[in-house]
């Protein structure tokens, strides 16, 4: 198979299309990666790509609809019938096929259930589609290997060898009671090497990890990830097995987090992408910018308040921007260890412990690049000592007080369900900026009584 899409392939397909040699075409794209031709529809003209799509078989084309780009399968969904999209959703898995149905218009979503074939398939798709996107029922399919534990060794094997054809991979084997409540799951070597006649109850084993249908799916990813799953089942209140989510999916929902987390970080209030249209972006942007703005405002007044002392001691001002930039970088460093921190669920111990240990670590910073400033504005600039002073006393404080405020405002937000990763962006550097002005110039005010 081949896996690396090569500048003669990509200026090949074309030509093939214009020639109407879907035969070549069809042979060419056979032994492609999905990945990769989803890549390839991606850059080419829309005409082009649709044309591409129809000459497939639903096999591959399915697959591929699930790698394009959000933006080139929105269109590539408009430009097909409810029968056609139907025919993928068919080859699909049911959580995927869900996925695809939540993107289309209301009016298009009951054509595209009624075409599909499969009777049960088009149930397990409508039962997914109750659920929350961001829950374990909202990323568990329905393809999944289970088994009776009134059932013995012989007629577990009969059954699993009919549910496999319509499961893509096997990570596990569950075990339900007659009411299908998750009791347990089934080891292979146990199953192997055991006598048919055995009853599945004296064999599996009773300890499962699983989630319930409600759970946050960011919740489900730390699980799967801490204890190092490759699947889990998905249980409805009472008990029942409804489904499982594999590692695929959280992969998705972990990069989805990190995706949003970066653009919160960086002041971005929506989900947005390079190719967006130019108002998306704008209103993505512009609410951040705008707080920045105020806080430009707010940063101006406060230097408004000692305006007196710029005649007398113009040099203050020369290390107002030094002091406002540090306060920013050290809160955004503080804020930064402690949102990774509880997205891992790594943070131990308890919040005054965490405050002390984060005002010894910012007092020992502080020290340190308190005295490589004193001795720079010294020798280099040529700073009067009294300023000097005046400029490390004040670094020092800034650097404590920022580095509290770094730590304590996810913290907060946290605890109010609000997302911590707000408090690495603009929030924590506009507000940081302000209160190091703040504590600069009431430092010197108090030393040089102005």
């Amino acid at each position: 198979m081949q896996y690396k899409i090569s500048p003669a392939l990509i200026q090949q397909i074309p030509a093939l299309i214009r020639a109407k040699n879907d035969r070549e075409l069809e042979v060419l794209l056979q032994d492609l990666h999905h990945a990769d031709i989803a890549e390839i529809l991606d850059e080419m003209a829309f005409e082009d790509a649709i044309y591409i799509f129809k000459i497939l078989d639903s096999e591959k084309t399915s697959e591929v609809l699930l790698d394009m780009d959000d933006d080139t399968r929105e269109r590539i969904l408009k430009a097909l019938s409810p029968k056609e999209i139907a025919e993928e959703l068919d080859e699909m898995d049911t959580d995927d096929a869900a996925d695809i149905i939540a993107e289309l218009p209301d009016n298009k979503k009951e054509e595209v259930i009624s075409e599909l074939e499969d009777v049960e398939h088009a149930k397990d798709i409508v039962d997914l589609l109750r659920y929350d996107e961001n829950t374990a029922g909202g990323l568990m399919g329905k393809e999944l290997v289970k088994v009776n534990e009134n059932w013995n060794v012989l007629t577990c094997v009969k059954e699993m060898r009919h549910q496999a054809e319509h499961v893509t991979r096997v990570h596990s084997i569950y075990v339900v009671d007659d009411d299908n409540r998750l009791k347990g799951r089934l080891s292979l070597k146990d199953l192997l090497t055991t006598s048919t006649k055995t009853p599945i109850s004296e064999v599996y084993i009773k300890k499962v990890d699983y989630v319930r249908v409600n759970m946050p799916s960011t919740e489900v990813a730390r699980i799967m990830q801490k204890y190092d799953l490759e699947a889990i089942p998905v249980v409805d209140e009472m008990g029942r097995l409804v489904g499982r989510i594999t590692i695929d999916d959280i992969v998705d929902v972990i990069k989805e987090e990190a995706d949003k987390d970066y653009q919160l970080a960086a002041g971005i209030s929506q989900d947005v992408e390079a190719d967006d249209s130019i108002l998306d972006l704008t209103k993505a942007r512009l609410p951040w910018l705008v707080l920045a703005l105020l806080g430009g405002f707010i940063s101006v007044r406060v230097l408004g308040l000692f305006e007196g002392a710029m005649a007398v001691h113009g040099k203050l001002f020369f290390f107002t921007p030094l002091i406002a930039a540090m306060a920013g970088n050290v809160g955004v460093q503080s804020s930064a260890i402690i949102v990774q921190g509880l997205a891992n669920n790594t943070l131990s111990g308890s919040l005054i412990n965490r405050l002390i240990k984060e005002c010894l670590l910012s007092l020992l910073n502080g020290v340190i690049l308190a005295a490589i400033l004193f001795l720079g504005s010294h020798f280099l600039l040529d700073v009067e000592i009294i300023i000097g002073e005046i400029v490390t006393i004040a670094l020092i404080s800034v650097i404590v007080i920022a580095s509290l405020i770094g730590t304590f405002i996810p913290l907060l937000l946290h605890r109010f369900g609000i997302d911590p990763a707000l408090a690495t962006g603009p929030f924590i550097t506009t507000s940081n900026d302000i209160c190091g002005i703040l504590i600069y110039f009431t430092i010197a005010r108090m030393i040089l009584n102005f």
